[in-house]
């Protein structure tokens, strides 16, 4: 008898332990790695993602913040991990820019990781001294014609999608532009409040407040088309044709995860960002929902590392 009831129990135990097992599974951590600080953009979107996606596929998730050496070292950690678990929730310069200015880069996430969905964008905006600076680009972009070097622009850091596109500005309008990286997006902008600088260019989420409140004077978004809540400011495109560029946010899978998993994560980030409520807080951080499939992804990030490997050429950047 005995014998029996331990053989009765163990067998239970089997039925009930492979009853369970999805749902342990399914508690395994979800680990979003992000190249930025905590409060940072890409932190409040890797934040925001990773609550939807607890959500839909029942997993807890994780933020895990790697900063450093423009990205890398989160690039790095994430490659390292052994987790199938393990996203990297990554910003268009690490993505782009860092392999081509940073000589310890030895990545390309086009090929070391899975693409899986572009998440969000947001536009730069040129703001000028409202005192001594500029009413229009068109204005700046004639100071910079006909008064070689004086026209100063400041920007955030080298490399920064906004000092990018500062140089893209230069190029594309044929002006003589003084271009000055700053180390940050406060000393940018104090610089041009201050009236160091005529002309700056950041992301928008830190210049509208300083719009709105009338420190600083809005000239243009570089968005490809007039946005929602962006309705009062003019088009860079429609003084500069061509001049249309966005800082944006990607997901990417570990290399080798398999692509039945890679779409689920995209079905589900492409669920939460047709969500009004999930739209409604990316607007709160100036930033807009873009989505689409794999292959979406994949075609973008291939547009976007010939652009700024030709911006960082054209500008004479060399790795450091």
């Amino acid at each position: 008898m005995p014998t029996i009831r331990r053989r009765l129990i163990g067998a239970l135990a089997s039925v009930l332990l492979a009853a369970i097992a999805p749902a342990l599974q399914a508690q395994s951590p979800l680990t979003i790695i992000v190249p930025a600080g905590p409060g940072s953009a890409p932190d409040i979107i890797a934040r925001l993602i990773g609550d939807e996606l607890r959500v839909r596929l029942g997993q807890p998730t994780v933020v895990d913040n790697r900063v450093g050496a423009g990205g890398i070292v989160a690039v790095m950690a994430t490659r390292a991990s052994t987790s199938a678990d393990t996203l990297l929730l990554a910003q268009a310069a690490v993505v782009t820019v860092t392999p081509l200015t940073y000589r310890a880069a030895k990545y390309d996430l086009d090929v070391d990781m899975e693409p899986v969905v572009v998440v969000a964008d947001t536009p730069m905006m040129f703001v000028a001294n409202p005192a001594g600076g500029p009413n229009t680009l068109t204005e700046a972009i004639a100071i910079g014609r006909t008064r070689p070097g004086s026209m100063v622009l400041s920007s955030p850091s080298r490399g920064s999608i906004p000092h990018l596109v500062a140089e893209l500005l230069a190029q594309s309008a044929g002006a003589s532009v003084n271009i000055v990286p700053m180390t940050a997006s406060a000393q940018s902008l104090q610089a041009v409040i201050g009236g160091d600088a005529m002309v700056a260019v950041d992301g928008i989420a830190p210049l509208l407040p300083m719009v709105k409140a009338g420190r600083v004077r809005a000239l243009a978004v570089t968005s490809p088309r007039t946005l929602p809540g962006l309705e009062a400011f003019p088009l860079a495109r429609d003084t500069v044709p061509g001049l249309e560029a966005t800082g944006w946010f990607m997901l990417f899978a570990r290399k080798g995860t398999p692509a039945a998993r890679v779409r689920q994560l995209n079905e589900a980030v492409n669920a939460a960002l047709a969500s009004p409520e999930v739209v409604r807080k990316l607007a709160a951080t100036a930033n807009y929902p873009v989505g689409g499939s794999v292959g979406d992804a994949r075609v973008f990030l291939a547009r976007e590392k010939k652009r700024w490997a030709s911006a960082v050429q054209q500008a004479g950047m060399k790795p450091e």
